[in-house]
C-alpha cells in the first residue's frame, strides 16, 4: 500500500512546497498552487479547450504510432545485420544530439504550420529511443536460438519475427516508454512554436495574456496527462512481458 501511495504523497509534497514558495516570493508571475488548481475547472469545462486537447492527443497518437511501426523493424534489422547498422548508425548519430524543437522552423518552411509538421517532429522525437532499444534488444539475442531456428527451416525473416522480436520485446517496450514521454514533450513544444491549436497553444496564449494561473494549471494538466499515459502503458507492458518482470522495480508511475 505504501508503494502505491508514494507517488501521491510526492505530488502532495510538491504542491505544499509550491504553495509555500509562492507565498514567500509574492511574485505575480508565480501564482500559488491553490490558484493554479482553482483555474483547472475553467479549462477542463471549456469546449474549445477540450477540442484543443483532442487535437494534441491525435497528433501525439499518430506520431507515436508511425514512429513505433518504422523504428522497431529498423532497430531489429540493425541489431542483426552489420551492413544495415553501418549504414544507418552515422545518420542516427548526426540526428540524435539535435533538439527536435530546433528542427521545427525548418520543417515549418517545408510543410507549413499544420498537423503534418507537428506530427513529423513527434515522429523524430520518438524514433531514436525506440530504434536504439530495439537494436540493443536484437543484438542481445543468443546466437544458438537463431541457429536452432535455422535448423528447423526458418528463413531469416521468420527468425526475425518469431525469435528476435519476442526475445527483444522487453527492451523494445522500454524504448517505447521513453518514446511516449518524448512524444508528449515534443507535442507541447511544437504547438508552442507553431501556434494554431493544441495544449501548447493554450499554454502560450495564456502566457502572452499574463494569465499565469492558467499557465501553471496547464502545466498541471500536461503533467497529469504524462502520468496517465505512463500508467496505461505500464499496464500494457506488464501484460505483454510479464514473464520478464524483475524482482524489484522503482515505481515511476501511478500504476
Amino acid at each position: 500500500m505504501m508503494r502505491r501511495a508514494a507517488p501521491f504523497l510526492a505530488c502532495l509534497g510538491l504542491l505544499v512546497i509550491w504553495q509555500l514558495a509562492s507565498l514567500a516570493l509574492k511574485n505575480d508571475s508565480f501564482p500559488t498552487a491553490f490558484e493554479a488548481i482553482r483555474a483547472l475547472p475553467a479549462i477542463l469545462g471549456d469546449k474549445d479547450s477540450l477540442i484543443n486537447f483532442g487535437a494534441s492527443l491525435r497528433r501525439m497518437a499518430i506520431g507515436f504510432s508511425v514512429a513505433v511501426a518504422v523504428s522497431i523493424p529498423l532497430g531489429l534489422l540493425m541489431g542483426r545485420s552489420r551492413p544495415v547498422a553501418s549504414f544507418f548508425n552515422p545518420l542516427l548519430m548526426v540526428i540524435y544530439p539535435v533538439p527536435k524543437a530546433a528542427l521545427m522552423p525548418i520543417i515549418m518552411l517545408w510543410l507549413g504550420v499544420g498537423d503534418l509538421s507537428k506530427t513529423l517532429v513527434i515522429f523524430l522525437g520518438v524514433s531514436l529511443p525506440v530504434i536504439y532499444h530495439s537494436f540493443e534488444g536484437a543484438k542481445a539475442v543468443e546466437e544458438k536460438m537463431l541457429w536452432s531456428g535455422a535448423a528447423m527451416g526458418l528463413s531469416a525473416a521468420q527468425r526475425l519475427v518469431r525469435i528476435v522480436l519476442p526475445a527483444a520485446l522487453p527492451e523494445i517496450l522500454t524504448g517505447c516508454r521513453t518514446g511516449l514521454v518524448l512524444a508528449l514533450i515534443t507535442m507541447i513544444t511544437s504547438e508552442m512554436i507553431a501556434r494554431q491549436s493544441g495544449a501548447g497553444n493554450i499554454l502560450f496564449n495564456a502566457l502572452d495574456m499574463g494569465q499565469y494561473d492558467t499557465v501553471f494549471a496547464m502545466i498541471i494538466i500536461v503533467g497529469a496527462m504524462g502520468i496517465a499515459l505512463d500508467a496505461l502503458f505500464e499496464r500494457l507492458r506488464g501484460y505483454l512481458v510479464r514473464w520478464s518482470e524483475p524482482q524489484f522495480d522503482i515505481p515511476l508511475s501511478f500504476s
